[in-house]
């Protein structure tokens, strides 16, 4: 049975995961000897690596202030959104990768991926979550302070949909650590164990990471160890959260 939850993580679940899988199994083990068994099936996790900053926050355009200010405890679905961007080595260059992902289930509700990191990439990515949610008054978009977010074409979108922006303090990344942490479980699961030979390849595989593994099939510990899709099908509950 570990074995068969290390395979359906896809080598990312360590012990503490591990061991969820097998409590909603109703089967009762303790975290040290899931530690002990895995080891001996020689069952280890994909490992971390260093990571490169794309933010360019270093222009003339408004800044909105930190409304979000880490509150990332969120009870409902469309009231707080995060956003990033990400980068993405392959053979033919960069591909770079805007996410939004709804803070009450930390489901990546939108994406949008291309060669160049323009205000088109992060637009992309919100008008698809908003045409997947389409939120009513009241929703809070939190992002850093790049110059995507802050442009003109991007505050526009948000004006027309009536969502109010919220931007990190300048330089820190815990302002929006669950946008962080999805990049970062992005490239340890996934990027860092391929070599892309097209951009067309990353985006095939970054597509199904997305809405086939992480949204509907990896467990998150600030879900109750449950995927974004399936936290998404229970009655809303006000929880303590980790990011």
């Amino acid at each position: 049975m570990i074995n068969e939850a290390f395979v359906e993580g896809r080598a990312t679940y360590g012990s503490r995961r591990i061991r969820q899988k097998l409590v909603q199994k109703k089967v009762t083990v303790s975290r040290r000897r899931v530690t002990r068994l895995m080891k001996e099936s020689n069952l280890a996790v994909k490992t971390k690596r260093k990571f490169k900053a794309t933010t360019d926050s270093n222009h003339n355009q408004p800044i909105a202030p930190n409304l979000l200010d880490r509150k990332f405890d969120v009870s409902e679905l469309n009231r707080y959104w995060v956003g990033d961007i990400t980068y993405v080595p392959t053979e033919e260059g960069w591909l770079y990768l805007a996410t939004v992902i709804d803070l009450y289930s930390r489901k990546v509700i939108g994406w949008s991926m291309d060669s160049r990191m323009k205000a088109e990439l992060v637009n992309n990515a919100l008008l698809m979550a908003i045409w997947q949610r389409k939120p009513g008054a009241g929703l809070v978009w939190h992002t850093d302070r790049g110059s995507q977010y802050a442009s003109e074409s991007h505050r526009n979108i948000l004006g027309q949909h009536h969502i109010t922006q919220s931007m990190s303090r300048k330089g820190d990344c815990w302002d929006n650590a669950v946008a962080e942490s999805f990049f970062h479980s992005l490239k340890t699961e996934l990027t860092h164990h391929h070599k892309f030979k097209t951009r067309q390849e990353a985006r095939h595989v970054i597509f199904e990471y997305i809405e086939v593994f992480y949204n509907r099939i990896r467990i998150h510990s600030a879900n109750d160890y449950l995927s974004p899709v399936d936290y998404e099908s229970l009655p809303p509950k006000i929880l303590q959260r980790t990011v």
